[in-house]
């Protein structure tokens, strides 16, 4: 009975720290064990990215914002990189339990909704912030690229893991076969990440393009990023990091309503 007591409390009331923490490691060791599909293939991936643009465009290519091209682009590719593996870390790993039947196995222990939550988050902001890591040393090393605010970089390198994460744990929940995750994916996430000032400034943008941009929450995550890596950026970065910020809460209490309820996860 006492056995008992215990589960309930640590299942409704105090913080499942020791489920948190293994659901969190679970998520970690998921990608670490690939880490040639997760962390060397967006690093070989983002130097495509600059070597075609390079290639295609050259040294023609006038500066932007005060910048030459390839320092403006490169921070873009950063953070697109980011958001787009700290959104397959979840959506992947939630579709792939539902598809196989073994959800079970993370929604049977003592776990709260929001310790689920936080728990694959966890997973993808690592994924997002290993990569970051990895690419901003490359940048280093190829193209001198050093941060200018590291502070503020990290900042909006853990926000676009957290909002893409529970973006991908939503998408994972709402699908429910591969099909359905690969139409997300193709439809909304990537349209979000290159139509965001990835590749230009939405100053060369004209007057209504320009203000749809601003409300794509993934435009402020690549402009805080190019600001903490190159010092200029098309808007505010602390404004970018309300936006984000609202955007993540915003689409984690969507996850964790949906957690709590089931939906699409029980019977």
């Amino acid at each position: 009975m006492q056995n008992s007591a215990d589960q309930t409390a640590r299942r409704f009331g105090a913080v499942n720290w020791m489920g948190l923490y293994t659901l969190a490691k679970r998520e970690t060791l998921r990608f670490l064990a690939v880490w040639t599909q997760t962390i060397l293939a967006p690093l070989v991936t983002a130097g495509l990215f600059l070597l075609i643009f390079n290639i295609a465009i050259g040294p023609s290519r006038p500066d932007v914002m005060g910048v030459p091209f390839l320092v403006f682009l490169a921070p873009g590719i950063m953070m697109m990189t980011v958001i787009q593996n700290a959104f397959a870390n979840t959506s992947s790993s939630m579709v792939i339990s539902k598809v196989q039947g073994n959800i079970v196995d993370t929604l049977m222990p003592p776990l709260s909704p929001l310790e689920i939550l936080l728990g694959y988050l966890a997973g993808g902001i690592a994924r997002g912030i290993l990569i970051a890591c990895v690419v901003a040393v490359a940048l280093a090393l190829v193209l001198g690229i050093v941060p200018q605010n590291i502070t503020i970089a990290m900042i909006f390198v853990v926000l676009g893991g957290a909002f893409m994460g529970a973006l991908g744990l939503f998408a994972g929940i709402f699908a429910n076969k591969f099909d359905q995750m690969a139409a997300i994916t193709n439809f909304i996430v990537t349209p979000l990440a290159f139509l965001s000032g990835t590749f230009y400034s939405v100053q060369a943008l004209p007057p209504v393009l320009n203000r749809l941009t601003h409300l794509n929450p993934v435009f402020y995550l690549i402009d805080g990023l190019r600001y903490g890596m190159i010092g200029v950026s098309d808007s505010s970065p602390w404004v970018g990091m309300v936006v984000c910020t609202f955007a993540t809460l915003l689409i984690g209490v969507i996850t964790w309503h949906m957690l709590r309820t089931g939906y699409r996860l029980k019977a």
